[in-house]
């Protein structure tokens, strides 16, 4: 094996928490004290969408959020190499999704579905849960150990705005920013010590097409959209429970239409160009775009209210962070919630890489990248609206023994 496979190997080991049994058979899925990977040469029975990785499987999963009963699940997405962007004789298509690139994606989980209201609402729960802890003097945020710390949304300004849809549990969660949506899975993570964080565009456009180049992920006619989308043809002008529609050939589900979903990178002029200037294929890291301004950020997938064309696997969409705040009173205005329409077809999907990165890229997948959201959101953590606390699998408990829910 080569030394870099080897260590590869290793570390996603030591990572996992898997291990073979003394006899040397096959471990269960009970066996292993890690979800999400099984140990040894040979498929897991009855497993066909198991992803073959160094030194054992990739299978789906269910996480349950630490101190809570709400359960997502998570499946394997193999890793490989696609085209990017769409070809020029692909109809609607908009300048911004080419040239086209060849990009290389090592294997992930992602969220079988977009991350809901019953999920998101345990992340809101943590604001009023922080101050309590402020408050005792528990658990308190100091010099040493801010950088882990996780700000938790303000509570809601004006709920009728974000809750328009409703607020189902099985509702896709919207209106949250990207640094919202950053910091959720920063406190995902933490709670579960288990590396979670949005897809990067290109990881996203991959496991949307799962290994398709048509227009859609089930084929080139826009009719039989319907199977597989909330959008504007369908929905009825409102979200809807996520997994009722068919799932793409990777069993993701609403990866068109119902919400469109938040990636990392910015959205810069000239479309794919710089990565068509790198060797071919462009690894999935190097592809990224890390944004450095507030706005445009992208979000795939198109919306209930979009058309067709809009939820296109190459579709993308950039966000306008002032205008779709436009109504918020506060000032400044929230780092963690949108006011305006297009925001309420605007969710997320979280994905878990097999390799997780070192601390400091953890950190920074999670955090605030820009200054002004790192202002705002100290002035607004100073007024009291929001709050942070630090997240670690002992949180849950550290609640209870004070007496606090969350």
């Amino acid at each position: 094996m080569p030394v870099r496979q080897a260590i590869c190997v290793a570390a996603c080991l030591l990572w996992l928490g898997a291990s073979l049994r003394s006899d040397g058979a096959e471990p269960t899925v009970a066996a292993v004290s890690h979800p999400g990977f099984i140990a040894g040469d040979a498929r897991p029975a009855g497993d066909e969408a198991a992803v073959k990785v160094p030194g054992g499987w990739m299978v789906a999963y269910d996480e349950t959020i630490p101190g809570t009963e709400v359960t997502f699940r998570m499946v394997p997405v193999p890793g490989g190499t696609f085209r990017m962007g769409s070809a020029e004789s692909e109809a609607d298509r908009t300048s911004d999704e080419g040239p086209q690139v060849d990009v290389a994606i090592e294997p992930l989980w992602m969220g079988r579905c977009e991350v809901t209201w019953s999920e998101y609402k345990a992340y809101m729960a943590a604001c009023d849960l922080f101050k309590a802890f402020e408050a005792a003097h528990v658990r308190e945020v100091q010099a040493d150990n801010e950088a882990d710390a996780v700000t938790a949304p303000s509570n809601l300004y004006d709920p009728t705005t974000t809750f328009t849809n409703g607020e189902d549990p099985l509702l896709p969660a919207v209106t949250m920013t990207q640094f919202a949506a950053r910091q959720y899975t920063k406190w995902l993570s933490g709670l579960t010590a288990r590396f979670y964080r949005l897809p990067t565009e290109a990881e996203w456009e991959y496991a949307c097409r799962a290994g398709t180049t048509t227009p859609w992920q089930m084929g080139a006619d826009a009719a039989a959209l319907e199977a597989v989308a909330w959008f504007a043809d369908t929905s009825d002008e409102t979200t809807h429970a996520v997994g009722e529609k068919e799932p793409n050939g990777w069993g993701l589900h609403d990866m068109h239409g119902n919400v469109a979903e938040w990636v990392l990178d910015e959205l810069v002029p000239g479309g794919y160009g710089r990565q068509a200037g790198l060797p071919q294929p462009v690894p999935a890291a190097a592809a990224a775009v890390w944004p450095e301004h507030l706005s445009p950020r992208v979000v795939r997938g198109g919306a209930y209210y979009d058309e067709a064309a809009q939820c296109r696997s190459a579709a993308r969409r950039g966000s306008e962070d002032l205008p779709w705040k436009d109504v918020d009173p506060n000032l400044p205005k929230s780092p963690w919630w949108y006011t305006e329409e297009p925001a309420l077809g605007v969710g997320m999907r979280i994905v878990r890489p097999f390799a997780p990165p070192d601390l400091a890229t953890r950190r920074r997948w999670g955090d605030a990248d820009v200054e002004s959201i790192r202002a705002d959101t100290a002035d607004r953590l100073q007024q009291g609206r929001g709050a942070r606390g630090l997240v670690d699998p002992d949180l849950p408990a550290a609640a209870a023994a004070e007496g606090f829910t969350n």
